[in-house]
């Protein structure tokens, strides 16, 4: 059975048990701001499993796409080496929230593999938590599985509830037993069953795991039981099919054998069992999907972990003999293994293939050099690559640590970690900052299972009398009162007030209470469904739960908001027919003074691009279409011409804004009536933000008016100092650049004639030190560039020959020293500059024939330059 076949089966059985078939989530979480990558199947419904999200359905099943190549897990450095990591694989899950238990998951479990997959049962071995006698029972008295092929796991891991066997999300919240199906390869196979002591061999292989969320773990360690039980599963869908294909590695089944087959033909490479070609057919999916995620590559948090990938990929392809691009076109295979399943990569293919193209052409310029630098410290460092070499190897070639450590392991060598960690400390907590993850206004779970999500007004109203406080939260914790000056965000049944979200910022205002004043300095969305309003409370009683509030919105920073939001909707259309439909949000802010939207796009905009988007938007607002607000399911959304922004979080109910014909997307955000609300639109600037993504900062209404005004005012200024009117600006500045050109070539003339004529009588005076004719002196007036062109000339003029020129300005000086002829062999320029630098605080470097430096313009200066032929004595003596 084809692995694509093996993921439809598995969606369509759980349909027809009444499952919602869910889409994959996006690789970067939505859900969980801790984690930098969704690294298993449970991710997108941690906050269902902690009570804070709520869903329409109480069954469901999913093919999670999930990445384990950063963070606490990762299997980046495995890759390669063994049959069955990967960096990205698919998860197979179904799931019950609070719905069905461990009957029907064990039943169904067991059903799919034997009577869908046809699986034969006399292979299957299960395993259960060793006090789990009601899952022990249903797999022997019910599924008819034998005693000696269940085998009981106790606490393996040394502590209570420690087991390969109980699961749980935390050291608190929910978790429970779980059972685990194991394939039985057969005795031509060395391993022993689960739970023995040889059960890491590869006879018997897990398949399917099936956890049973039935308790909530209190801080000391307490089960208690939970009023809901759920189950959630998960099964390896790359170790599935290669059970199911008889084959003992997952890159033998037919996914791995057309994209390693693919990477033979594009790397020259007949051996296809050649552990590289494993690397770049794993390195190609993962890489894909990050992109089509929306992660590109760069130096920080997500974009790092990509760039770590790719550069791995690429020198596996350089040890194959590859010296030009090959590891983008194998984009093409992966769409035609996976394209059907996710539509989202086919559609994406030329952005994905350009990302990795660019990053590609970007690190093979160094590649090949870095491999010699590698070459090079290897044969001086005995077993171990030094930390500082390890360092220059990334700061200056771009090699990961990782893949400096995976080149080391391959000539049985290994990293100085401490070493290269102390080289890059700085680097370090930079990288370290940039991956901490903020969990802002994180909702106790204790207080989400109180409460209804809160009900938003706002669409349609800035005010709303007769709200009650249902929450009050500080530090992550629920407390009854808010005392005076006091912090924390308060959770109202209702609200008109606007959380944080799709780049919208939240809004501010007040509730008033009869005791006080709430001041509302942001609006934050905690667990998904309720509404936190972060502020301090003022008033001469505390604010306490069940208070019954007035909430009111600042009305004029909302109509800001609002305006700037629905530009950048029209931002985006105009991008997109502009500069093609490969132009994708990427992040963006609407603020009440600007509207900052990043975009995918692999070059700056030019003036005439940038001109043309910014027409088509002012066209659109003098067109004054209505802002069309449709609320309708996913699909329907979606066949009604609605943008998404993937990896965005939908629900089955999704909110559409259409604004004429020119902008319809999916947004939960408010927006305008109609687009000549938005008044005026102006860019303000346009620049490179991250490799592949552009940002383009606007403003709108008043803003754009303010900024149009300061504009005329800046140009009329201008104008003045040309002593002109504005019409003529243009050409006043052209002739006096024209001028100021002019005059800097005759100034480079007059240069060049001093030069000429000072290094003729340099020449003249040159000293002669052992066959080498030495010439150290000051020349005033010259700057870097004069003073080598005085070194080229002089060595011409003497041959054989050691020259230090030195010039100065704003009291640092310039060192330029030369070697040439004969001296070549004896002295480098680097030792004199560096000679003459270390006395007046400076230095430098360069070529053994040329190099600069300075330093301080010290009163010693005379004296060292006076001194040098008596040193470069000293050092052809020596």
């Amino acid at each position: 059975m084809k692995t694509a076949d093996i993921r439809t089966a598995f969606l369509e059985f759980f349909r027809a048990k009444d499952h919602a078939i869910v889409p994959s989530a996006s690789l970067v979480p939505s859900s969980d701001p801790t984690l930098l990558f969704t690294n298993s199947g449970m991710v997108p419904f941690k906050n269902v499993f902690l009570g804070s999200e709520k869903l329409p359905y109480v069954r469901a099943a999913d093919v999670q796409r999930c990445l384990r190549a950063g963070g606490k897990h990762n299997d980046l450095d495995a890759v390669g080496y063994t049959a069955r990591h990967h960096t990205f694989f698919e998860m197979l899950g179904n799931w019950s929230f609070g719905d069905y238990f461990k009957r029907e998951a064990i039943v169904w479990a067991w059903e799919l593999l034997t009577d869908v997959l046809k699986l034969p049962t006399d292979k299957l071995w299960v395993t259960v938590y060793h006090t789990d006698d009601e899952a022990f029972d249903i797999w022997n008295k019910e599924v008819g599985v034998p005693a000696e092929r269940i085998v009981r796991i106790g606490d393996n891991k040394g502590a209570p509830f420690a087991s390969d066997n109980f699961w749980q999300m935390a050291d608190t919240g929910p978790c429970g037993p779980c059972t685990e199906i194991f394939y039985d390869h057969g005795p031509d196979v060395a391993g022993g069953p689960p739970g023995s002591p040889d059960e890491d061999g590869d006879r018997y292989i897990e398949i399917w795991n099936l956890v049973f969320m039935q308790f909530d773990r209190a801080p000391d360690g307490t089960l208690s039981p939970l009023p809901a039980p759920c189950v959630d599963t998960g099964m390896g869908l790359e170790r599935l099919a290669a059970v199911l294909q008889h084959v003992h590695s997952n890159y033998e089944i037919d996914l791995f054998e057309h994209l390693i087959r693919k990477a033979g033909e594009f790397t020259a490479t007949k051996d296809l069992a050649n552990k590289s070609l494993r690397v770049i057919a794993d390195h190609i999916r993962a890489c894909s999907f990050l992109i089509v995620d929306g992660v590109l590559p760069s130096n920080e948090g997500r974009g790092y972990v990509l760039r770590r990938i790719i550069r791995r990929a690429l020198r596996h392809g350089w040890m194959l003999g590859v010296r030009g691009d090959f590891f983008w076109k194998m984009v093409a295979p992966l769409v035609v293994e996976m394209g059907d399943a996710y539509p989202e990569l086919a559609s994406k293919r030329a952005f994905i293939e350009d990302a990795l193209r660019t990053e590609e052409q970007r690190f093979g310029e160094t590649l090949e050099h870095g491999m010699r630098v590698f070459d090079e410290v290897a044969g001086r460092s005995g077993t171990t690559i030094p930390g500082v070499d390890a360092f220059r190897l990334y700061d200056t070639y771009g090699f990961p640590v990782d893949l400096t450590a995976d080149i080391a392991r391959e000539r049985g060598m290994e990293v100085d970690m401490a070493g290269f960690e102390q080289a890059m400390n700085e680097q370090r907590e930079r990288a370290r900052a940039a991956g901490k993850f903020e969990a802002k206004g994180l909702m106790p779970a204790d207080l989400a299972s109180q409460l209804q999500p809160t009900a938003f007004l706002g669409y349609d109203a800035l005010r709303a009398e007769g709200a009650k406080v249902v929450g009050i939260v500080r530090g992550g914790k629920q407390f009854d009162q808010l005392a005076q000056g006091e912090e924390g965000l308060v959770i109202l049944d209702r609200t008109p007030f606007y959380a944080e979200s799709g780049g919208q910022v939240g809004d501010t205002g007040a509730l008033a209470a009869a005791a006080g004043r709430f001041e509302v300095s942001d609006t934050l969305k905690m667990g998904g469904v309720f509404f936190g309003h972060a502020g301090t409370w003022r008033g001469v009683q505390p604010l306490r739960r069940g208070d019954i509030v007035t909430a009111q919105v600042d009305e004029a920073r909302r109509q800001s908001v609002v305006l700037n939001h629905s530009a950048t909707h029209l931002l985006h259309a105009a991008l997109r027919k502009v500069l093609g439909d490969h132009v994708t949000q990427k992040g963006s802010l609407v603020a009440p003074e600007r509207l900052r939207f990043d975009f995918a796009h692999f070059k700056p905009m030019s003036r005439e691009e940038l001109a043309e988007v910014e027409a088509l938007v002012n066209a659109e607002v003098r067109r004054n279409a209505p802002a069309e607000v449709h609320n309708m399911g996913y699909d329907e959304a979606i066949a009604f011409g609605a943008m998404a922004l993937f990896g965005e979080k939908y629900g089955d109910e999704v909110r559409v804004l259409k604004m004429g014909e020119f902008s319809t997307e999916l947004c939960g955000g408010t927006h305008v009536g109609r687009t000549g609300d938005i008044g005026l639109f102006k860019i303000v600037s346009e620049a490179g933000v991250a490799s592949g993504v552009r940002r383009i900062e606007a403003v709108t209404g008043a803003g754009a008016l303010a900024y149009v005004a300061d504009e005329e005012r800046r140009l009329g200024e201008l104008a003045h100092l040309l002593s002109g009117n504005g019409d003529e600006v243009v050409d006043k500045l052209r002739q006096l650049f024209d001028k100021q050109k002019k005059l800097e070539r005759e100034l480079e003339s007059l240069r060049a004639k001093a030069a000429g004529s000072a290094t003729a009588d340099l020449a003249s005076s040159a000293q002669v030190v052992d066959g080498i004719k030495v010439v150290a002196a000051r020349l005033e007036g010259l700057d870097a560039k004069a003073l080598r062109d005085s070194i080229d000339q002089l060595k011409q003029q003497l041959g054989d020959c050691v020259v230090l020129l030195a010039g100065a300005a704003d009291g640092r000086a310039s060192l330029v020293a030369g070697v040439h002829g004969k001296a070549l062999g004896r002295i480098k320029a680097g030792d004199v500059v560096a000679h003459v630098a270390a006395q007046i605080d400076g230095k430098g470097g360069g070529r053994p024939d040329m190099a600069q430096g300075g330093g301080n313009d010290a009163p010693q200066l005379p004296d060292l330059l006076s001194a040098l032929p008596a040193w470069v004595g000293e050092r052809l003596a020596g």
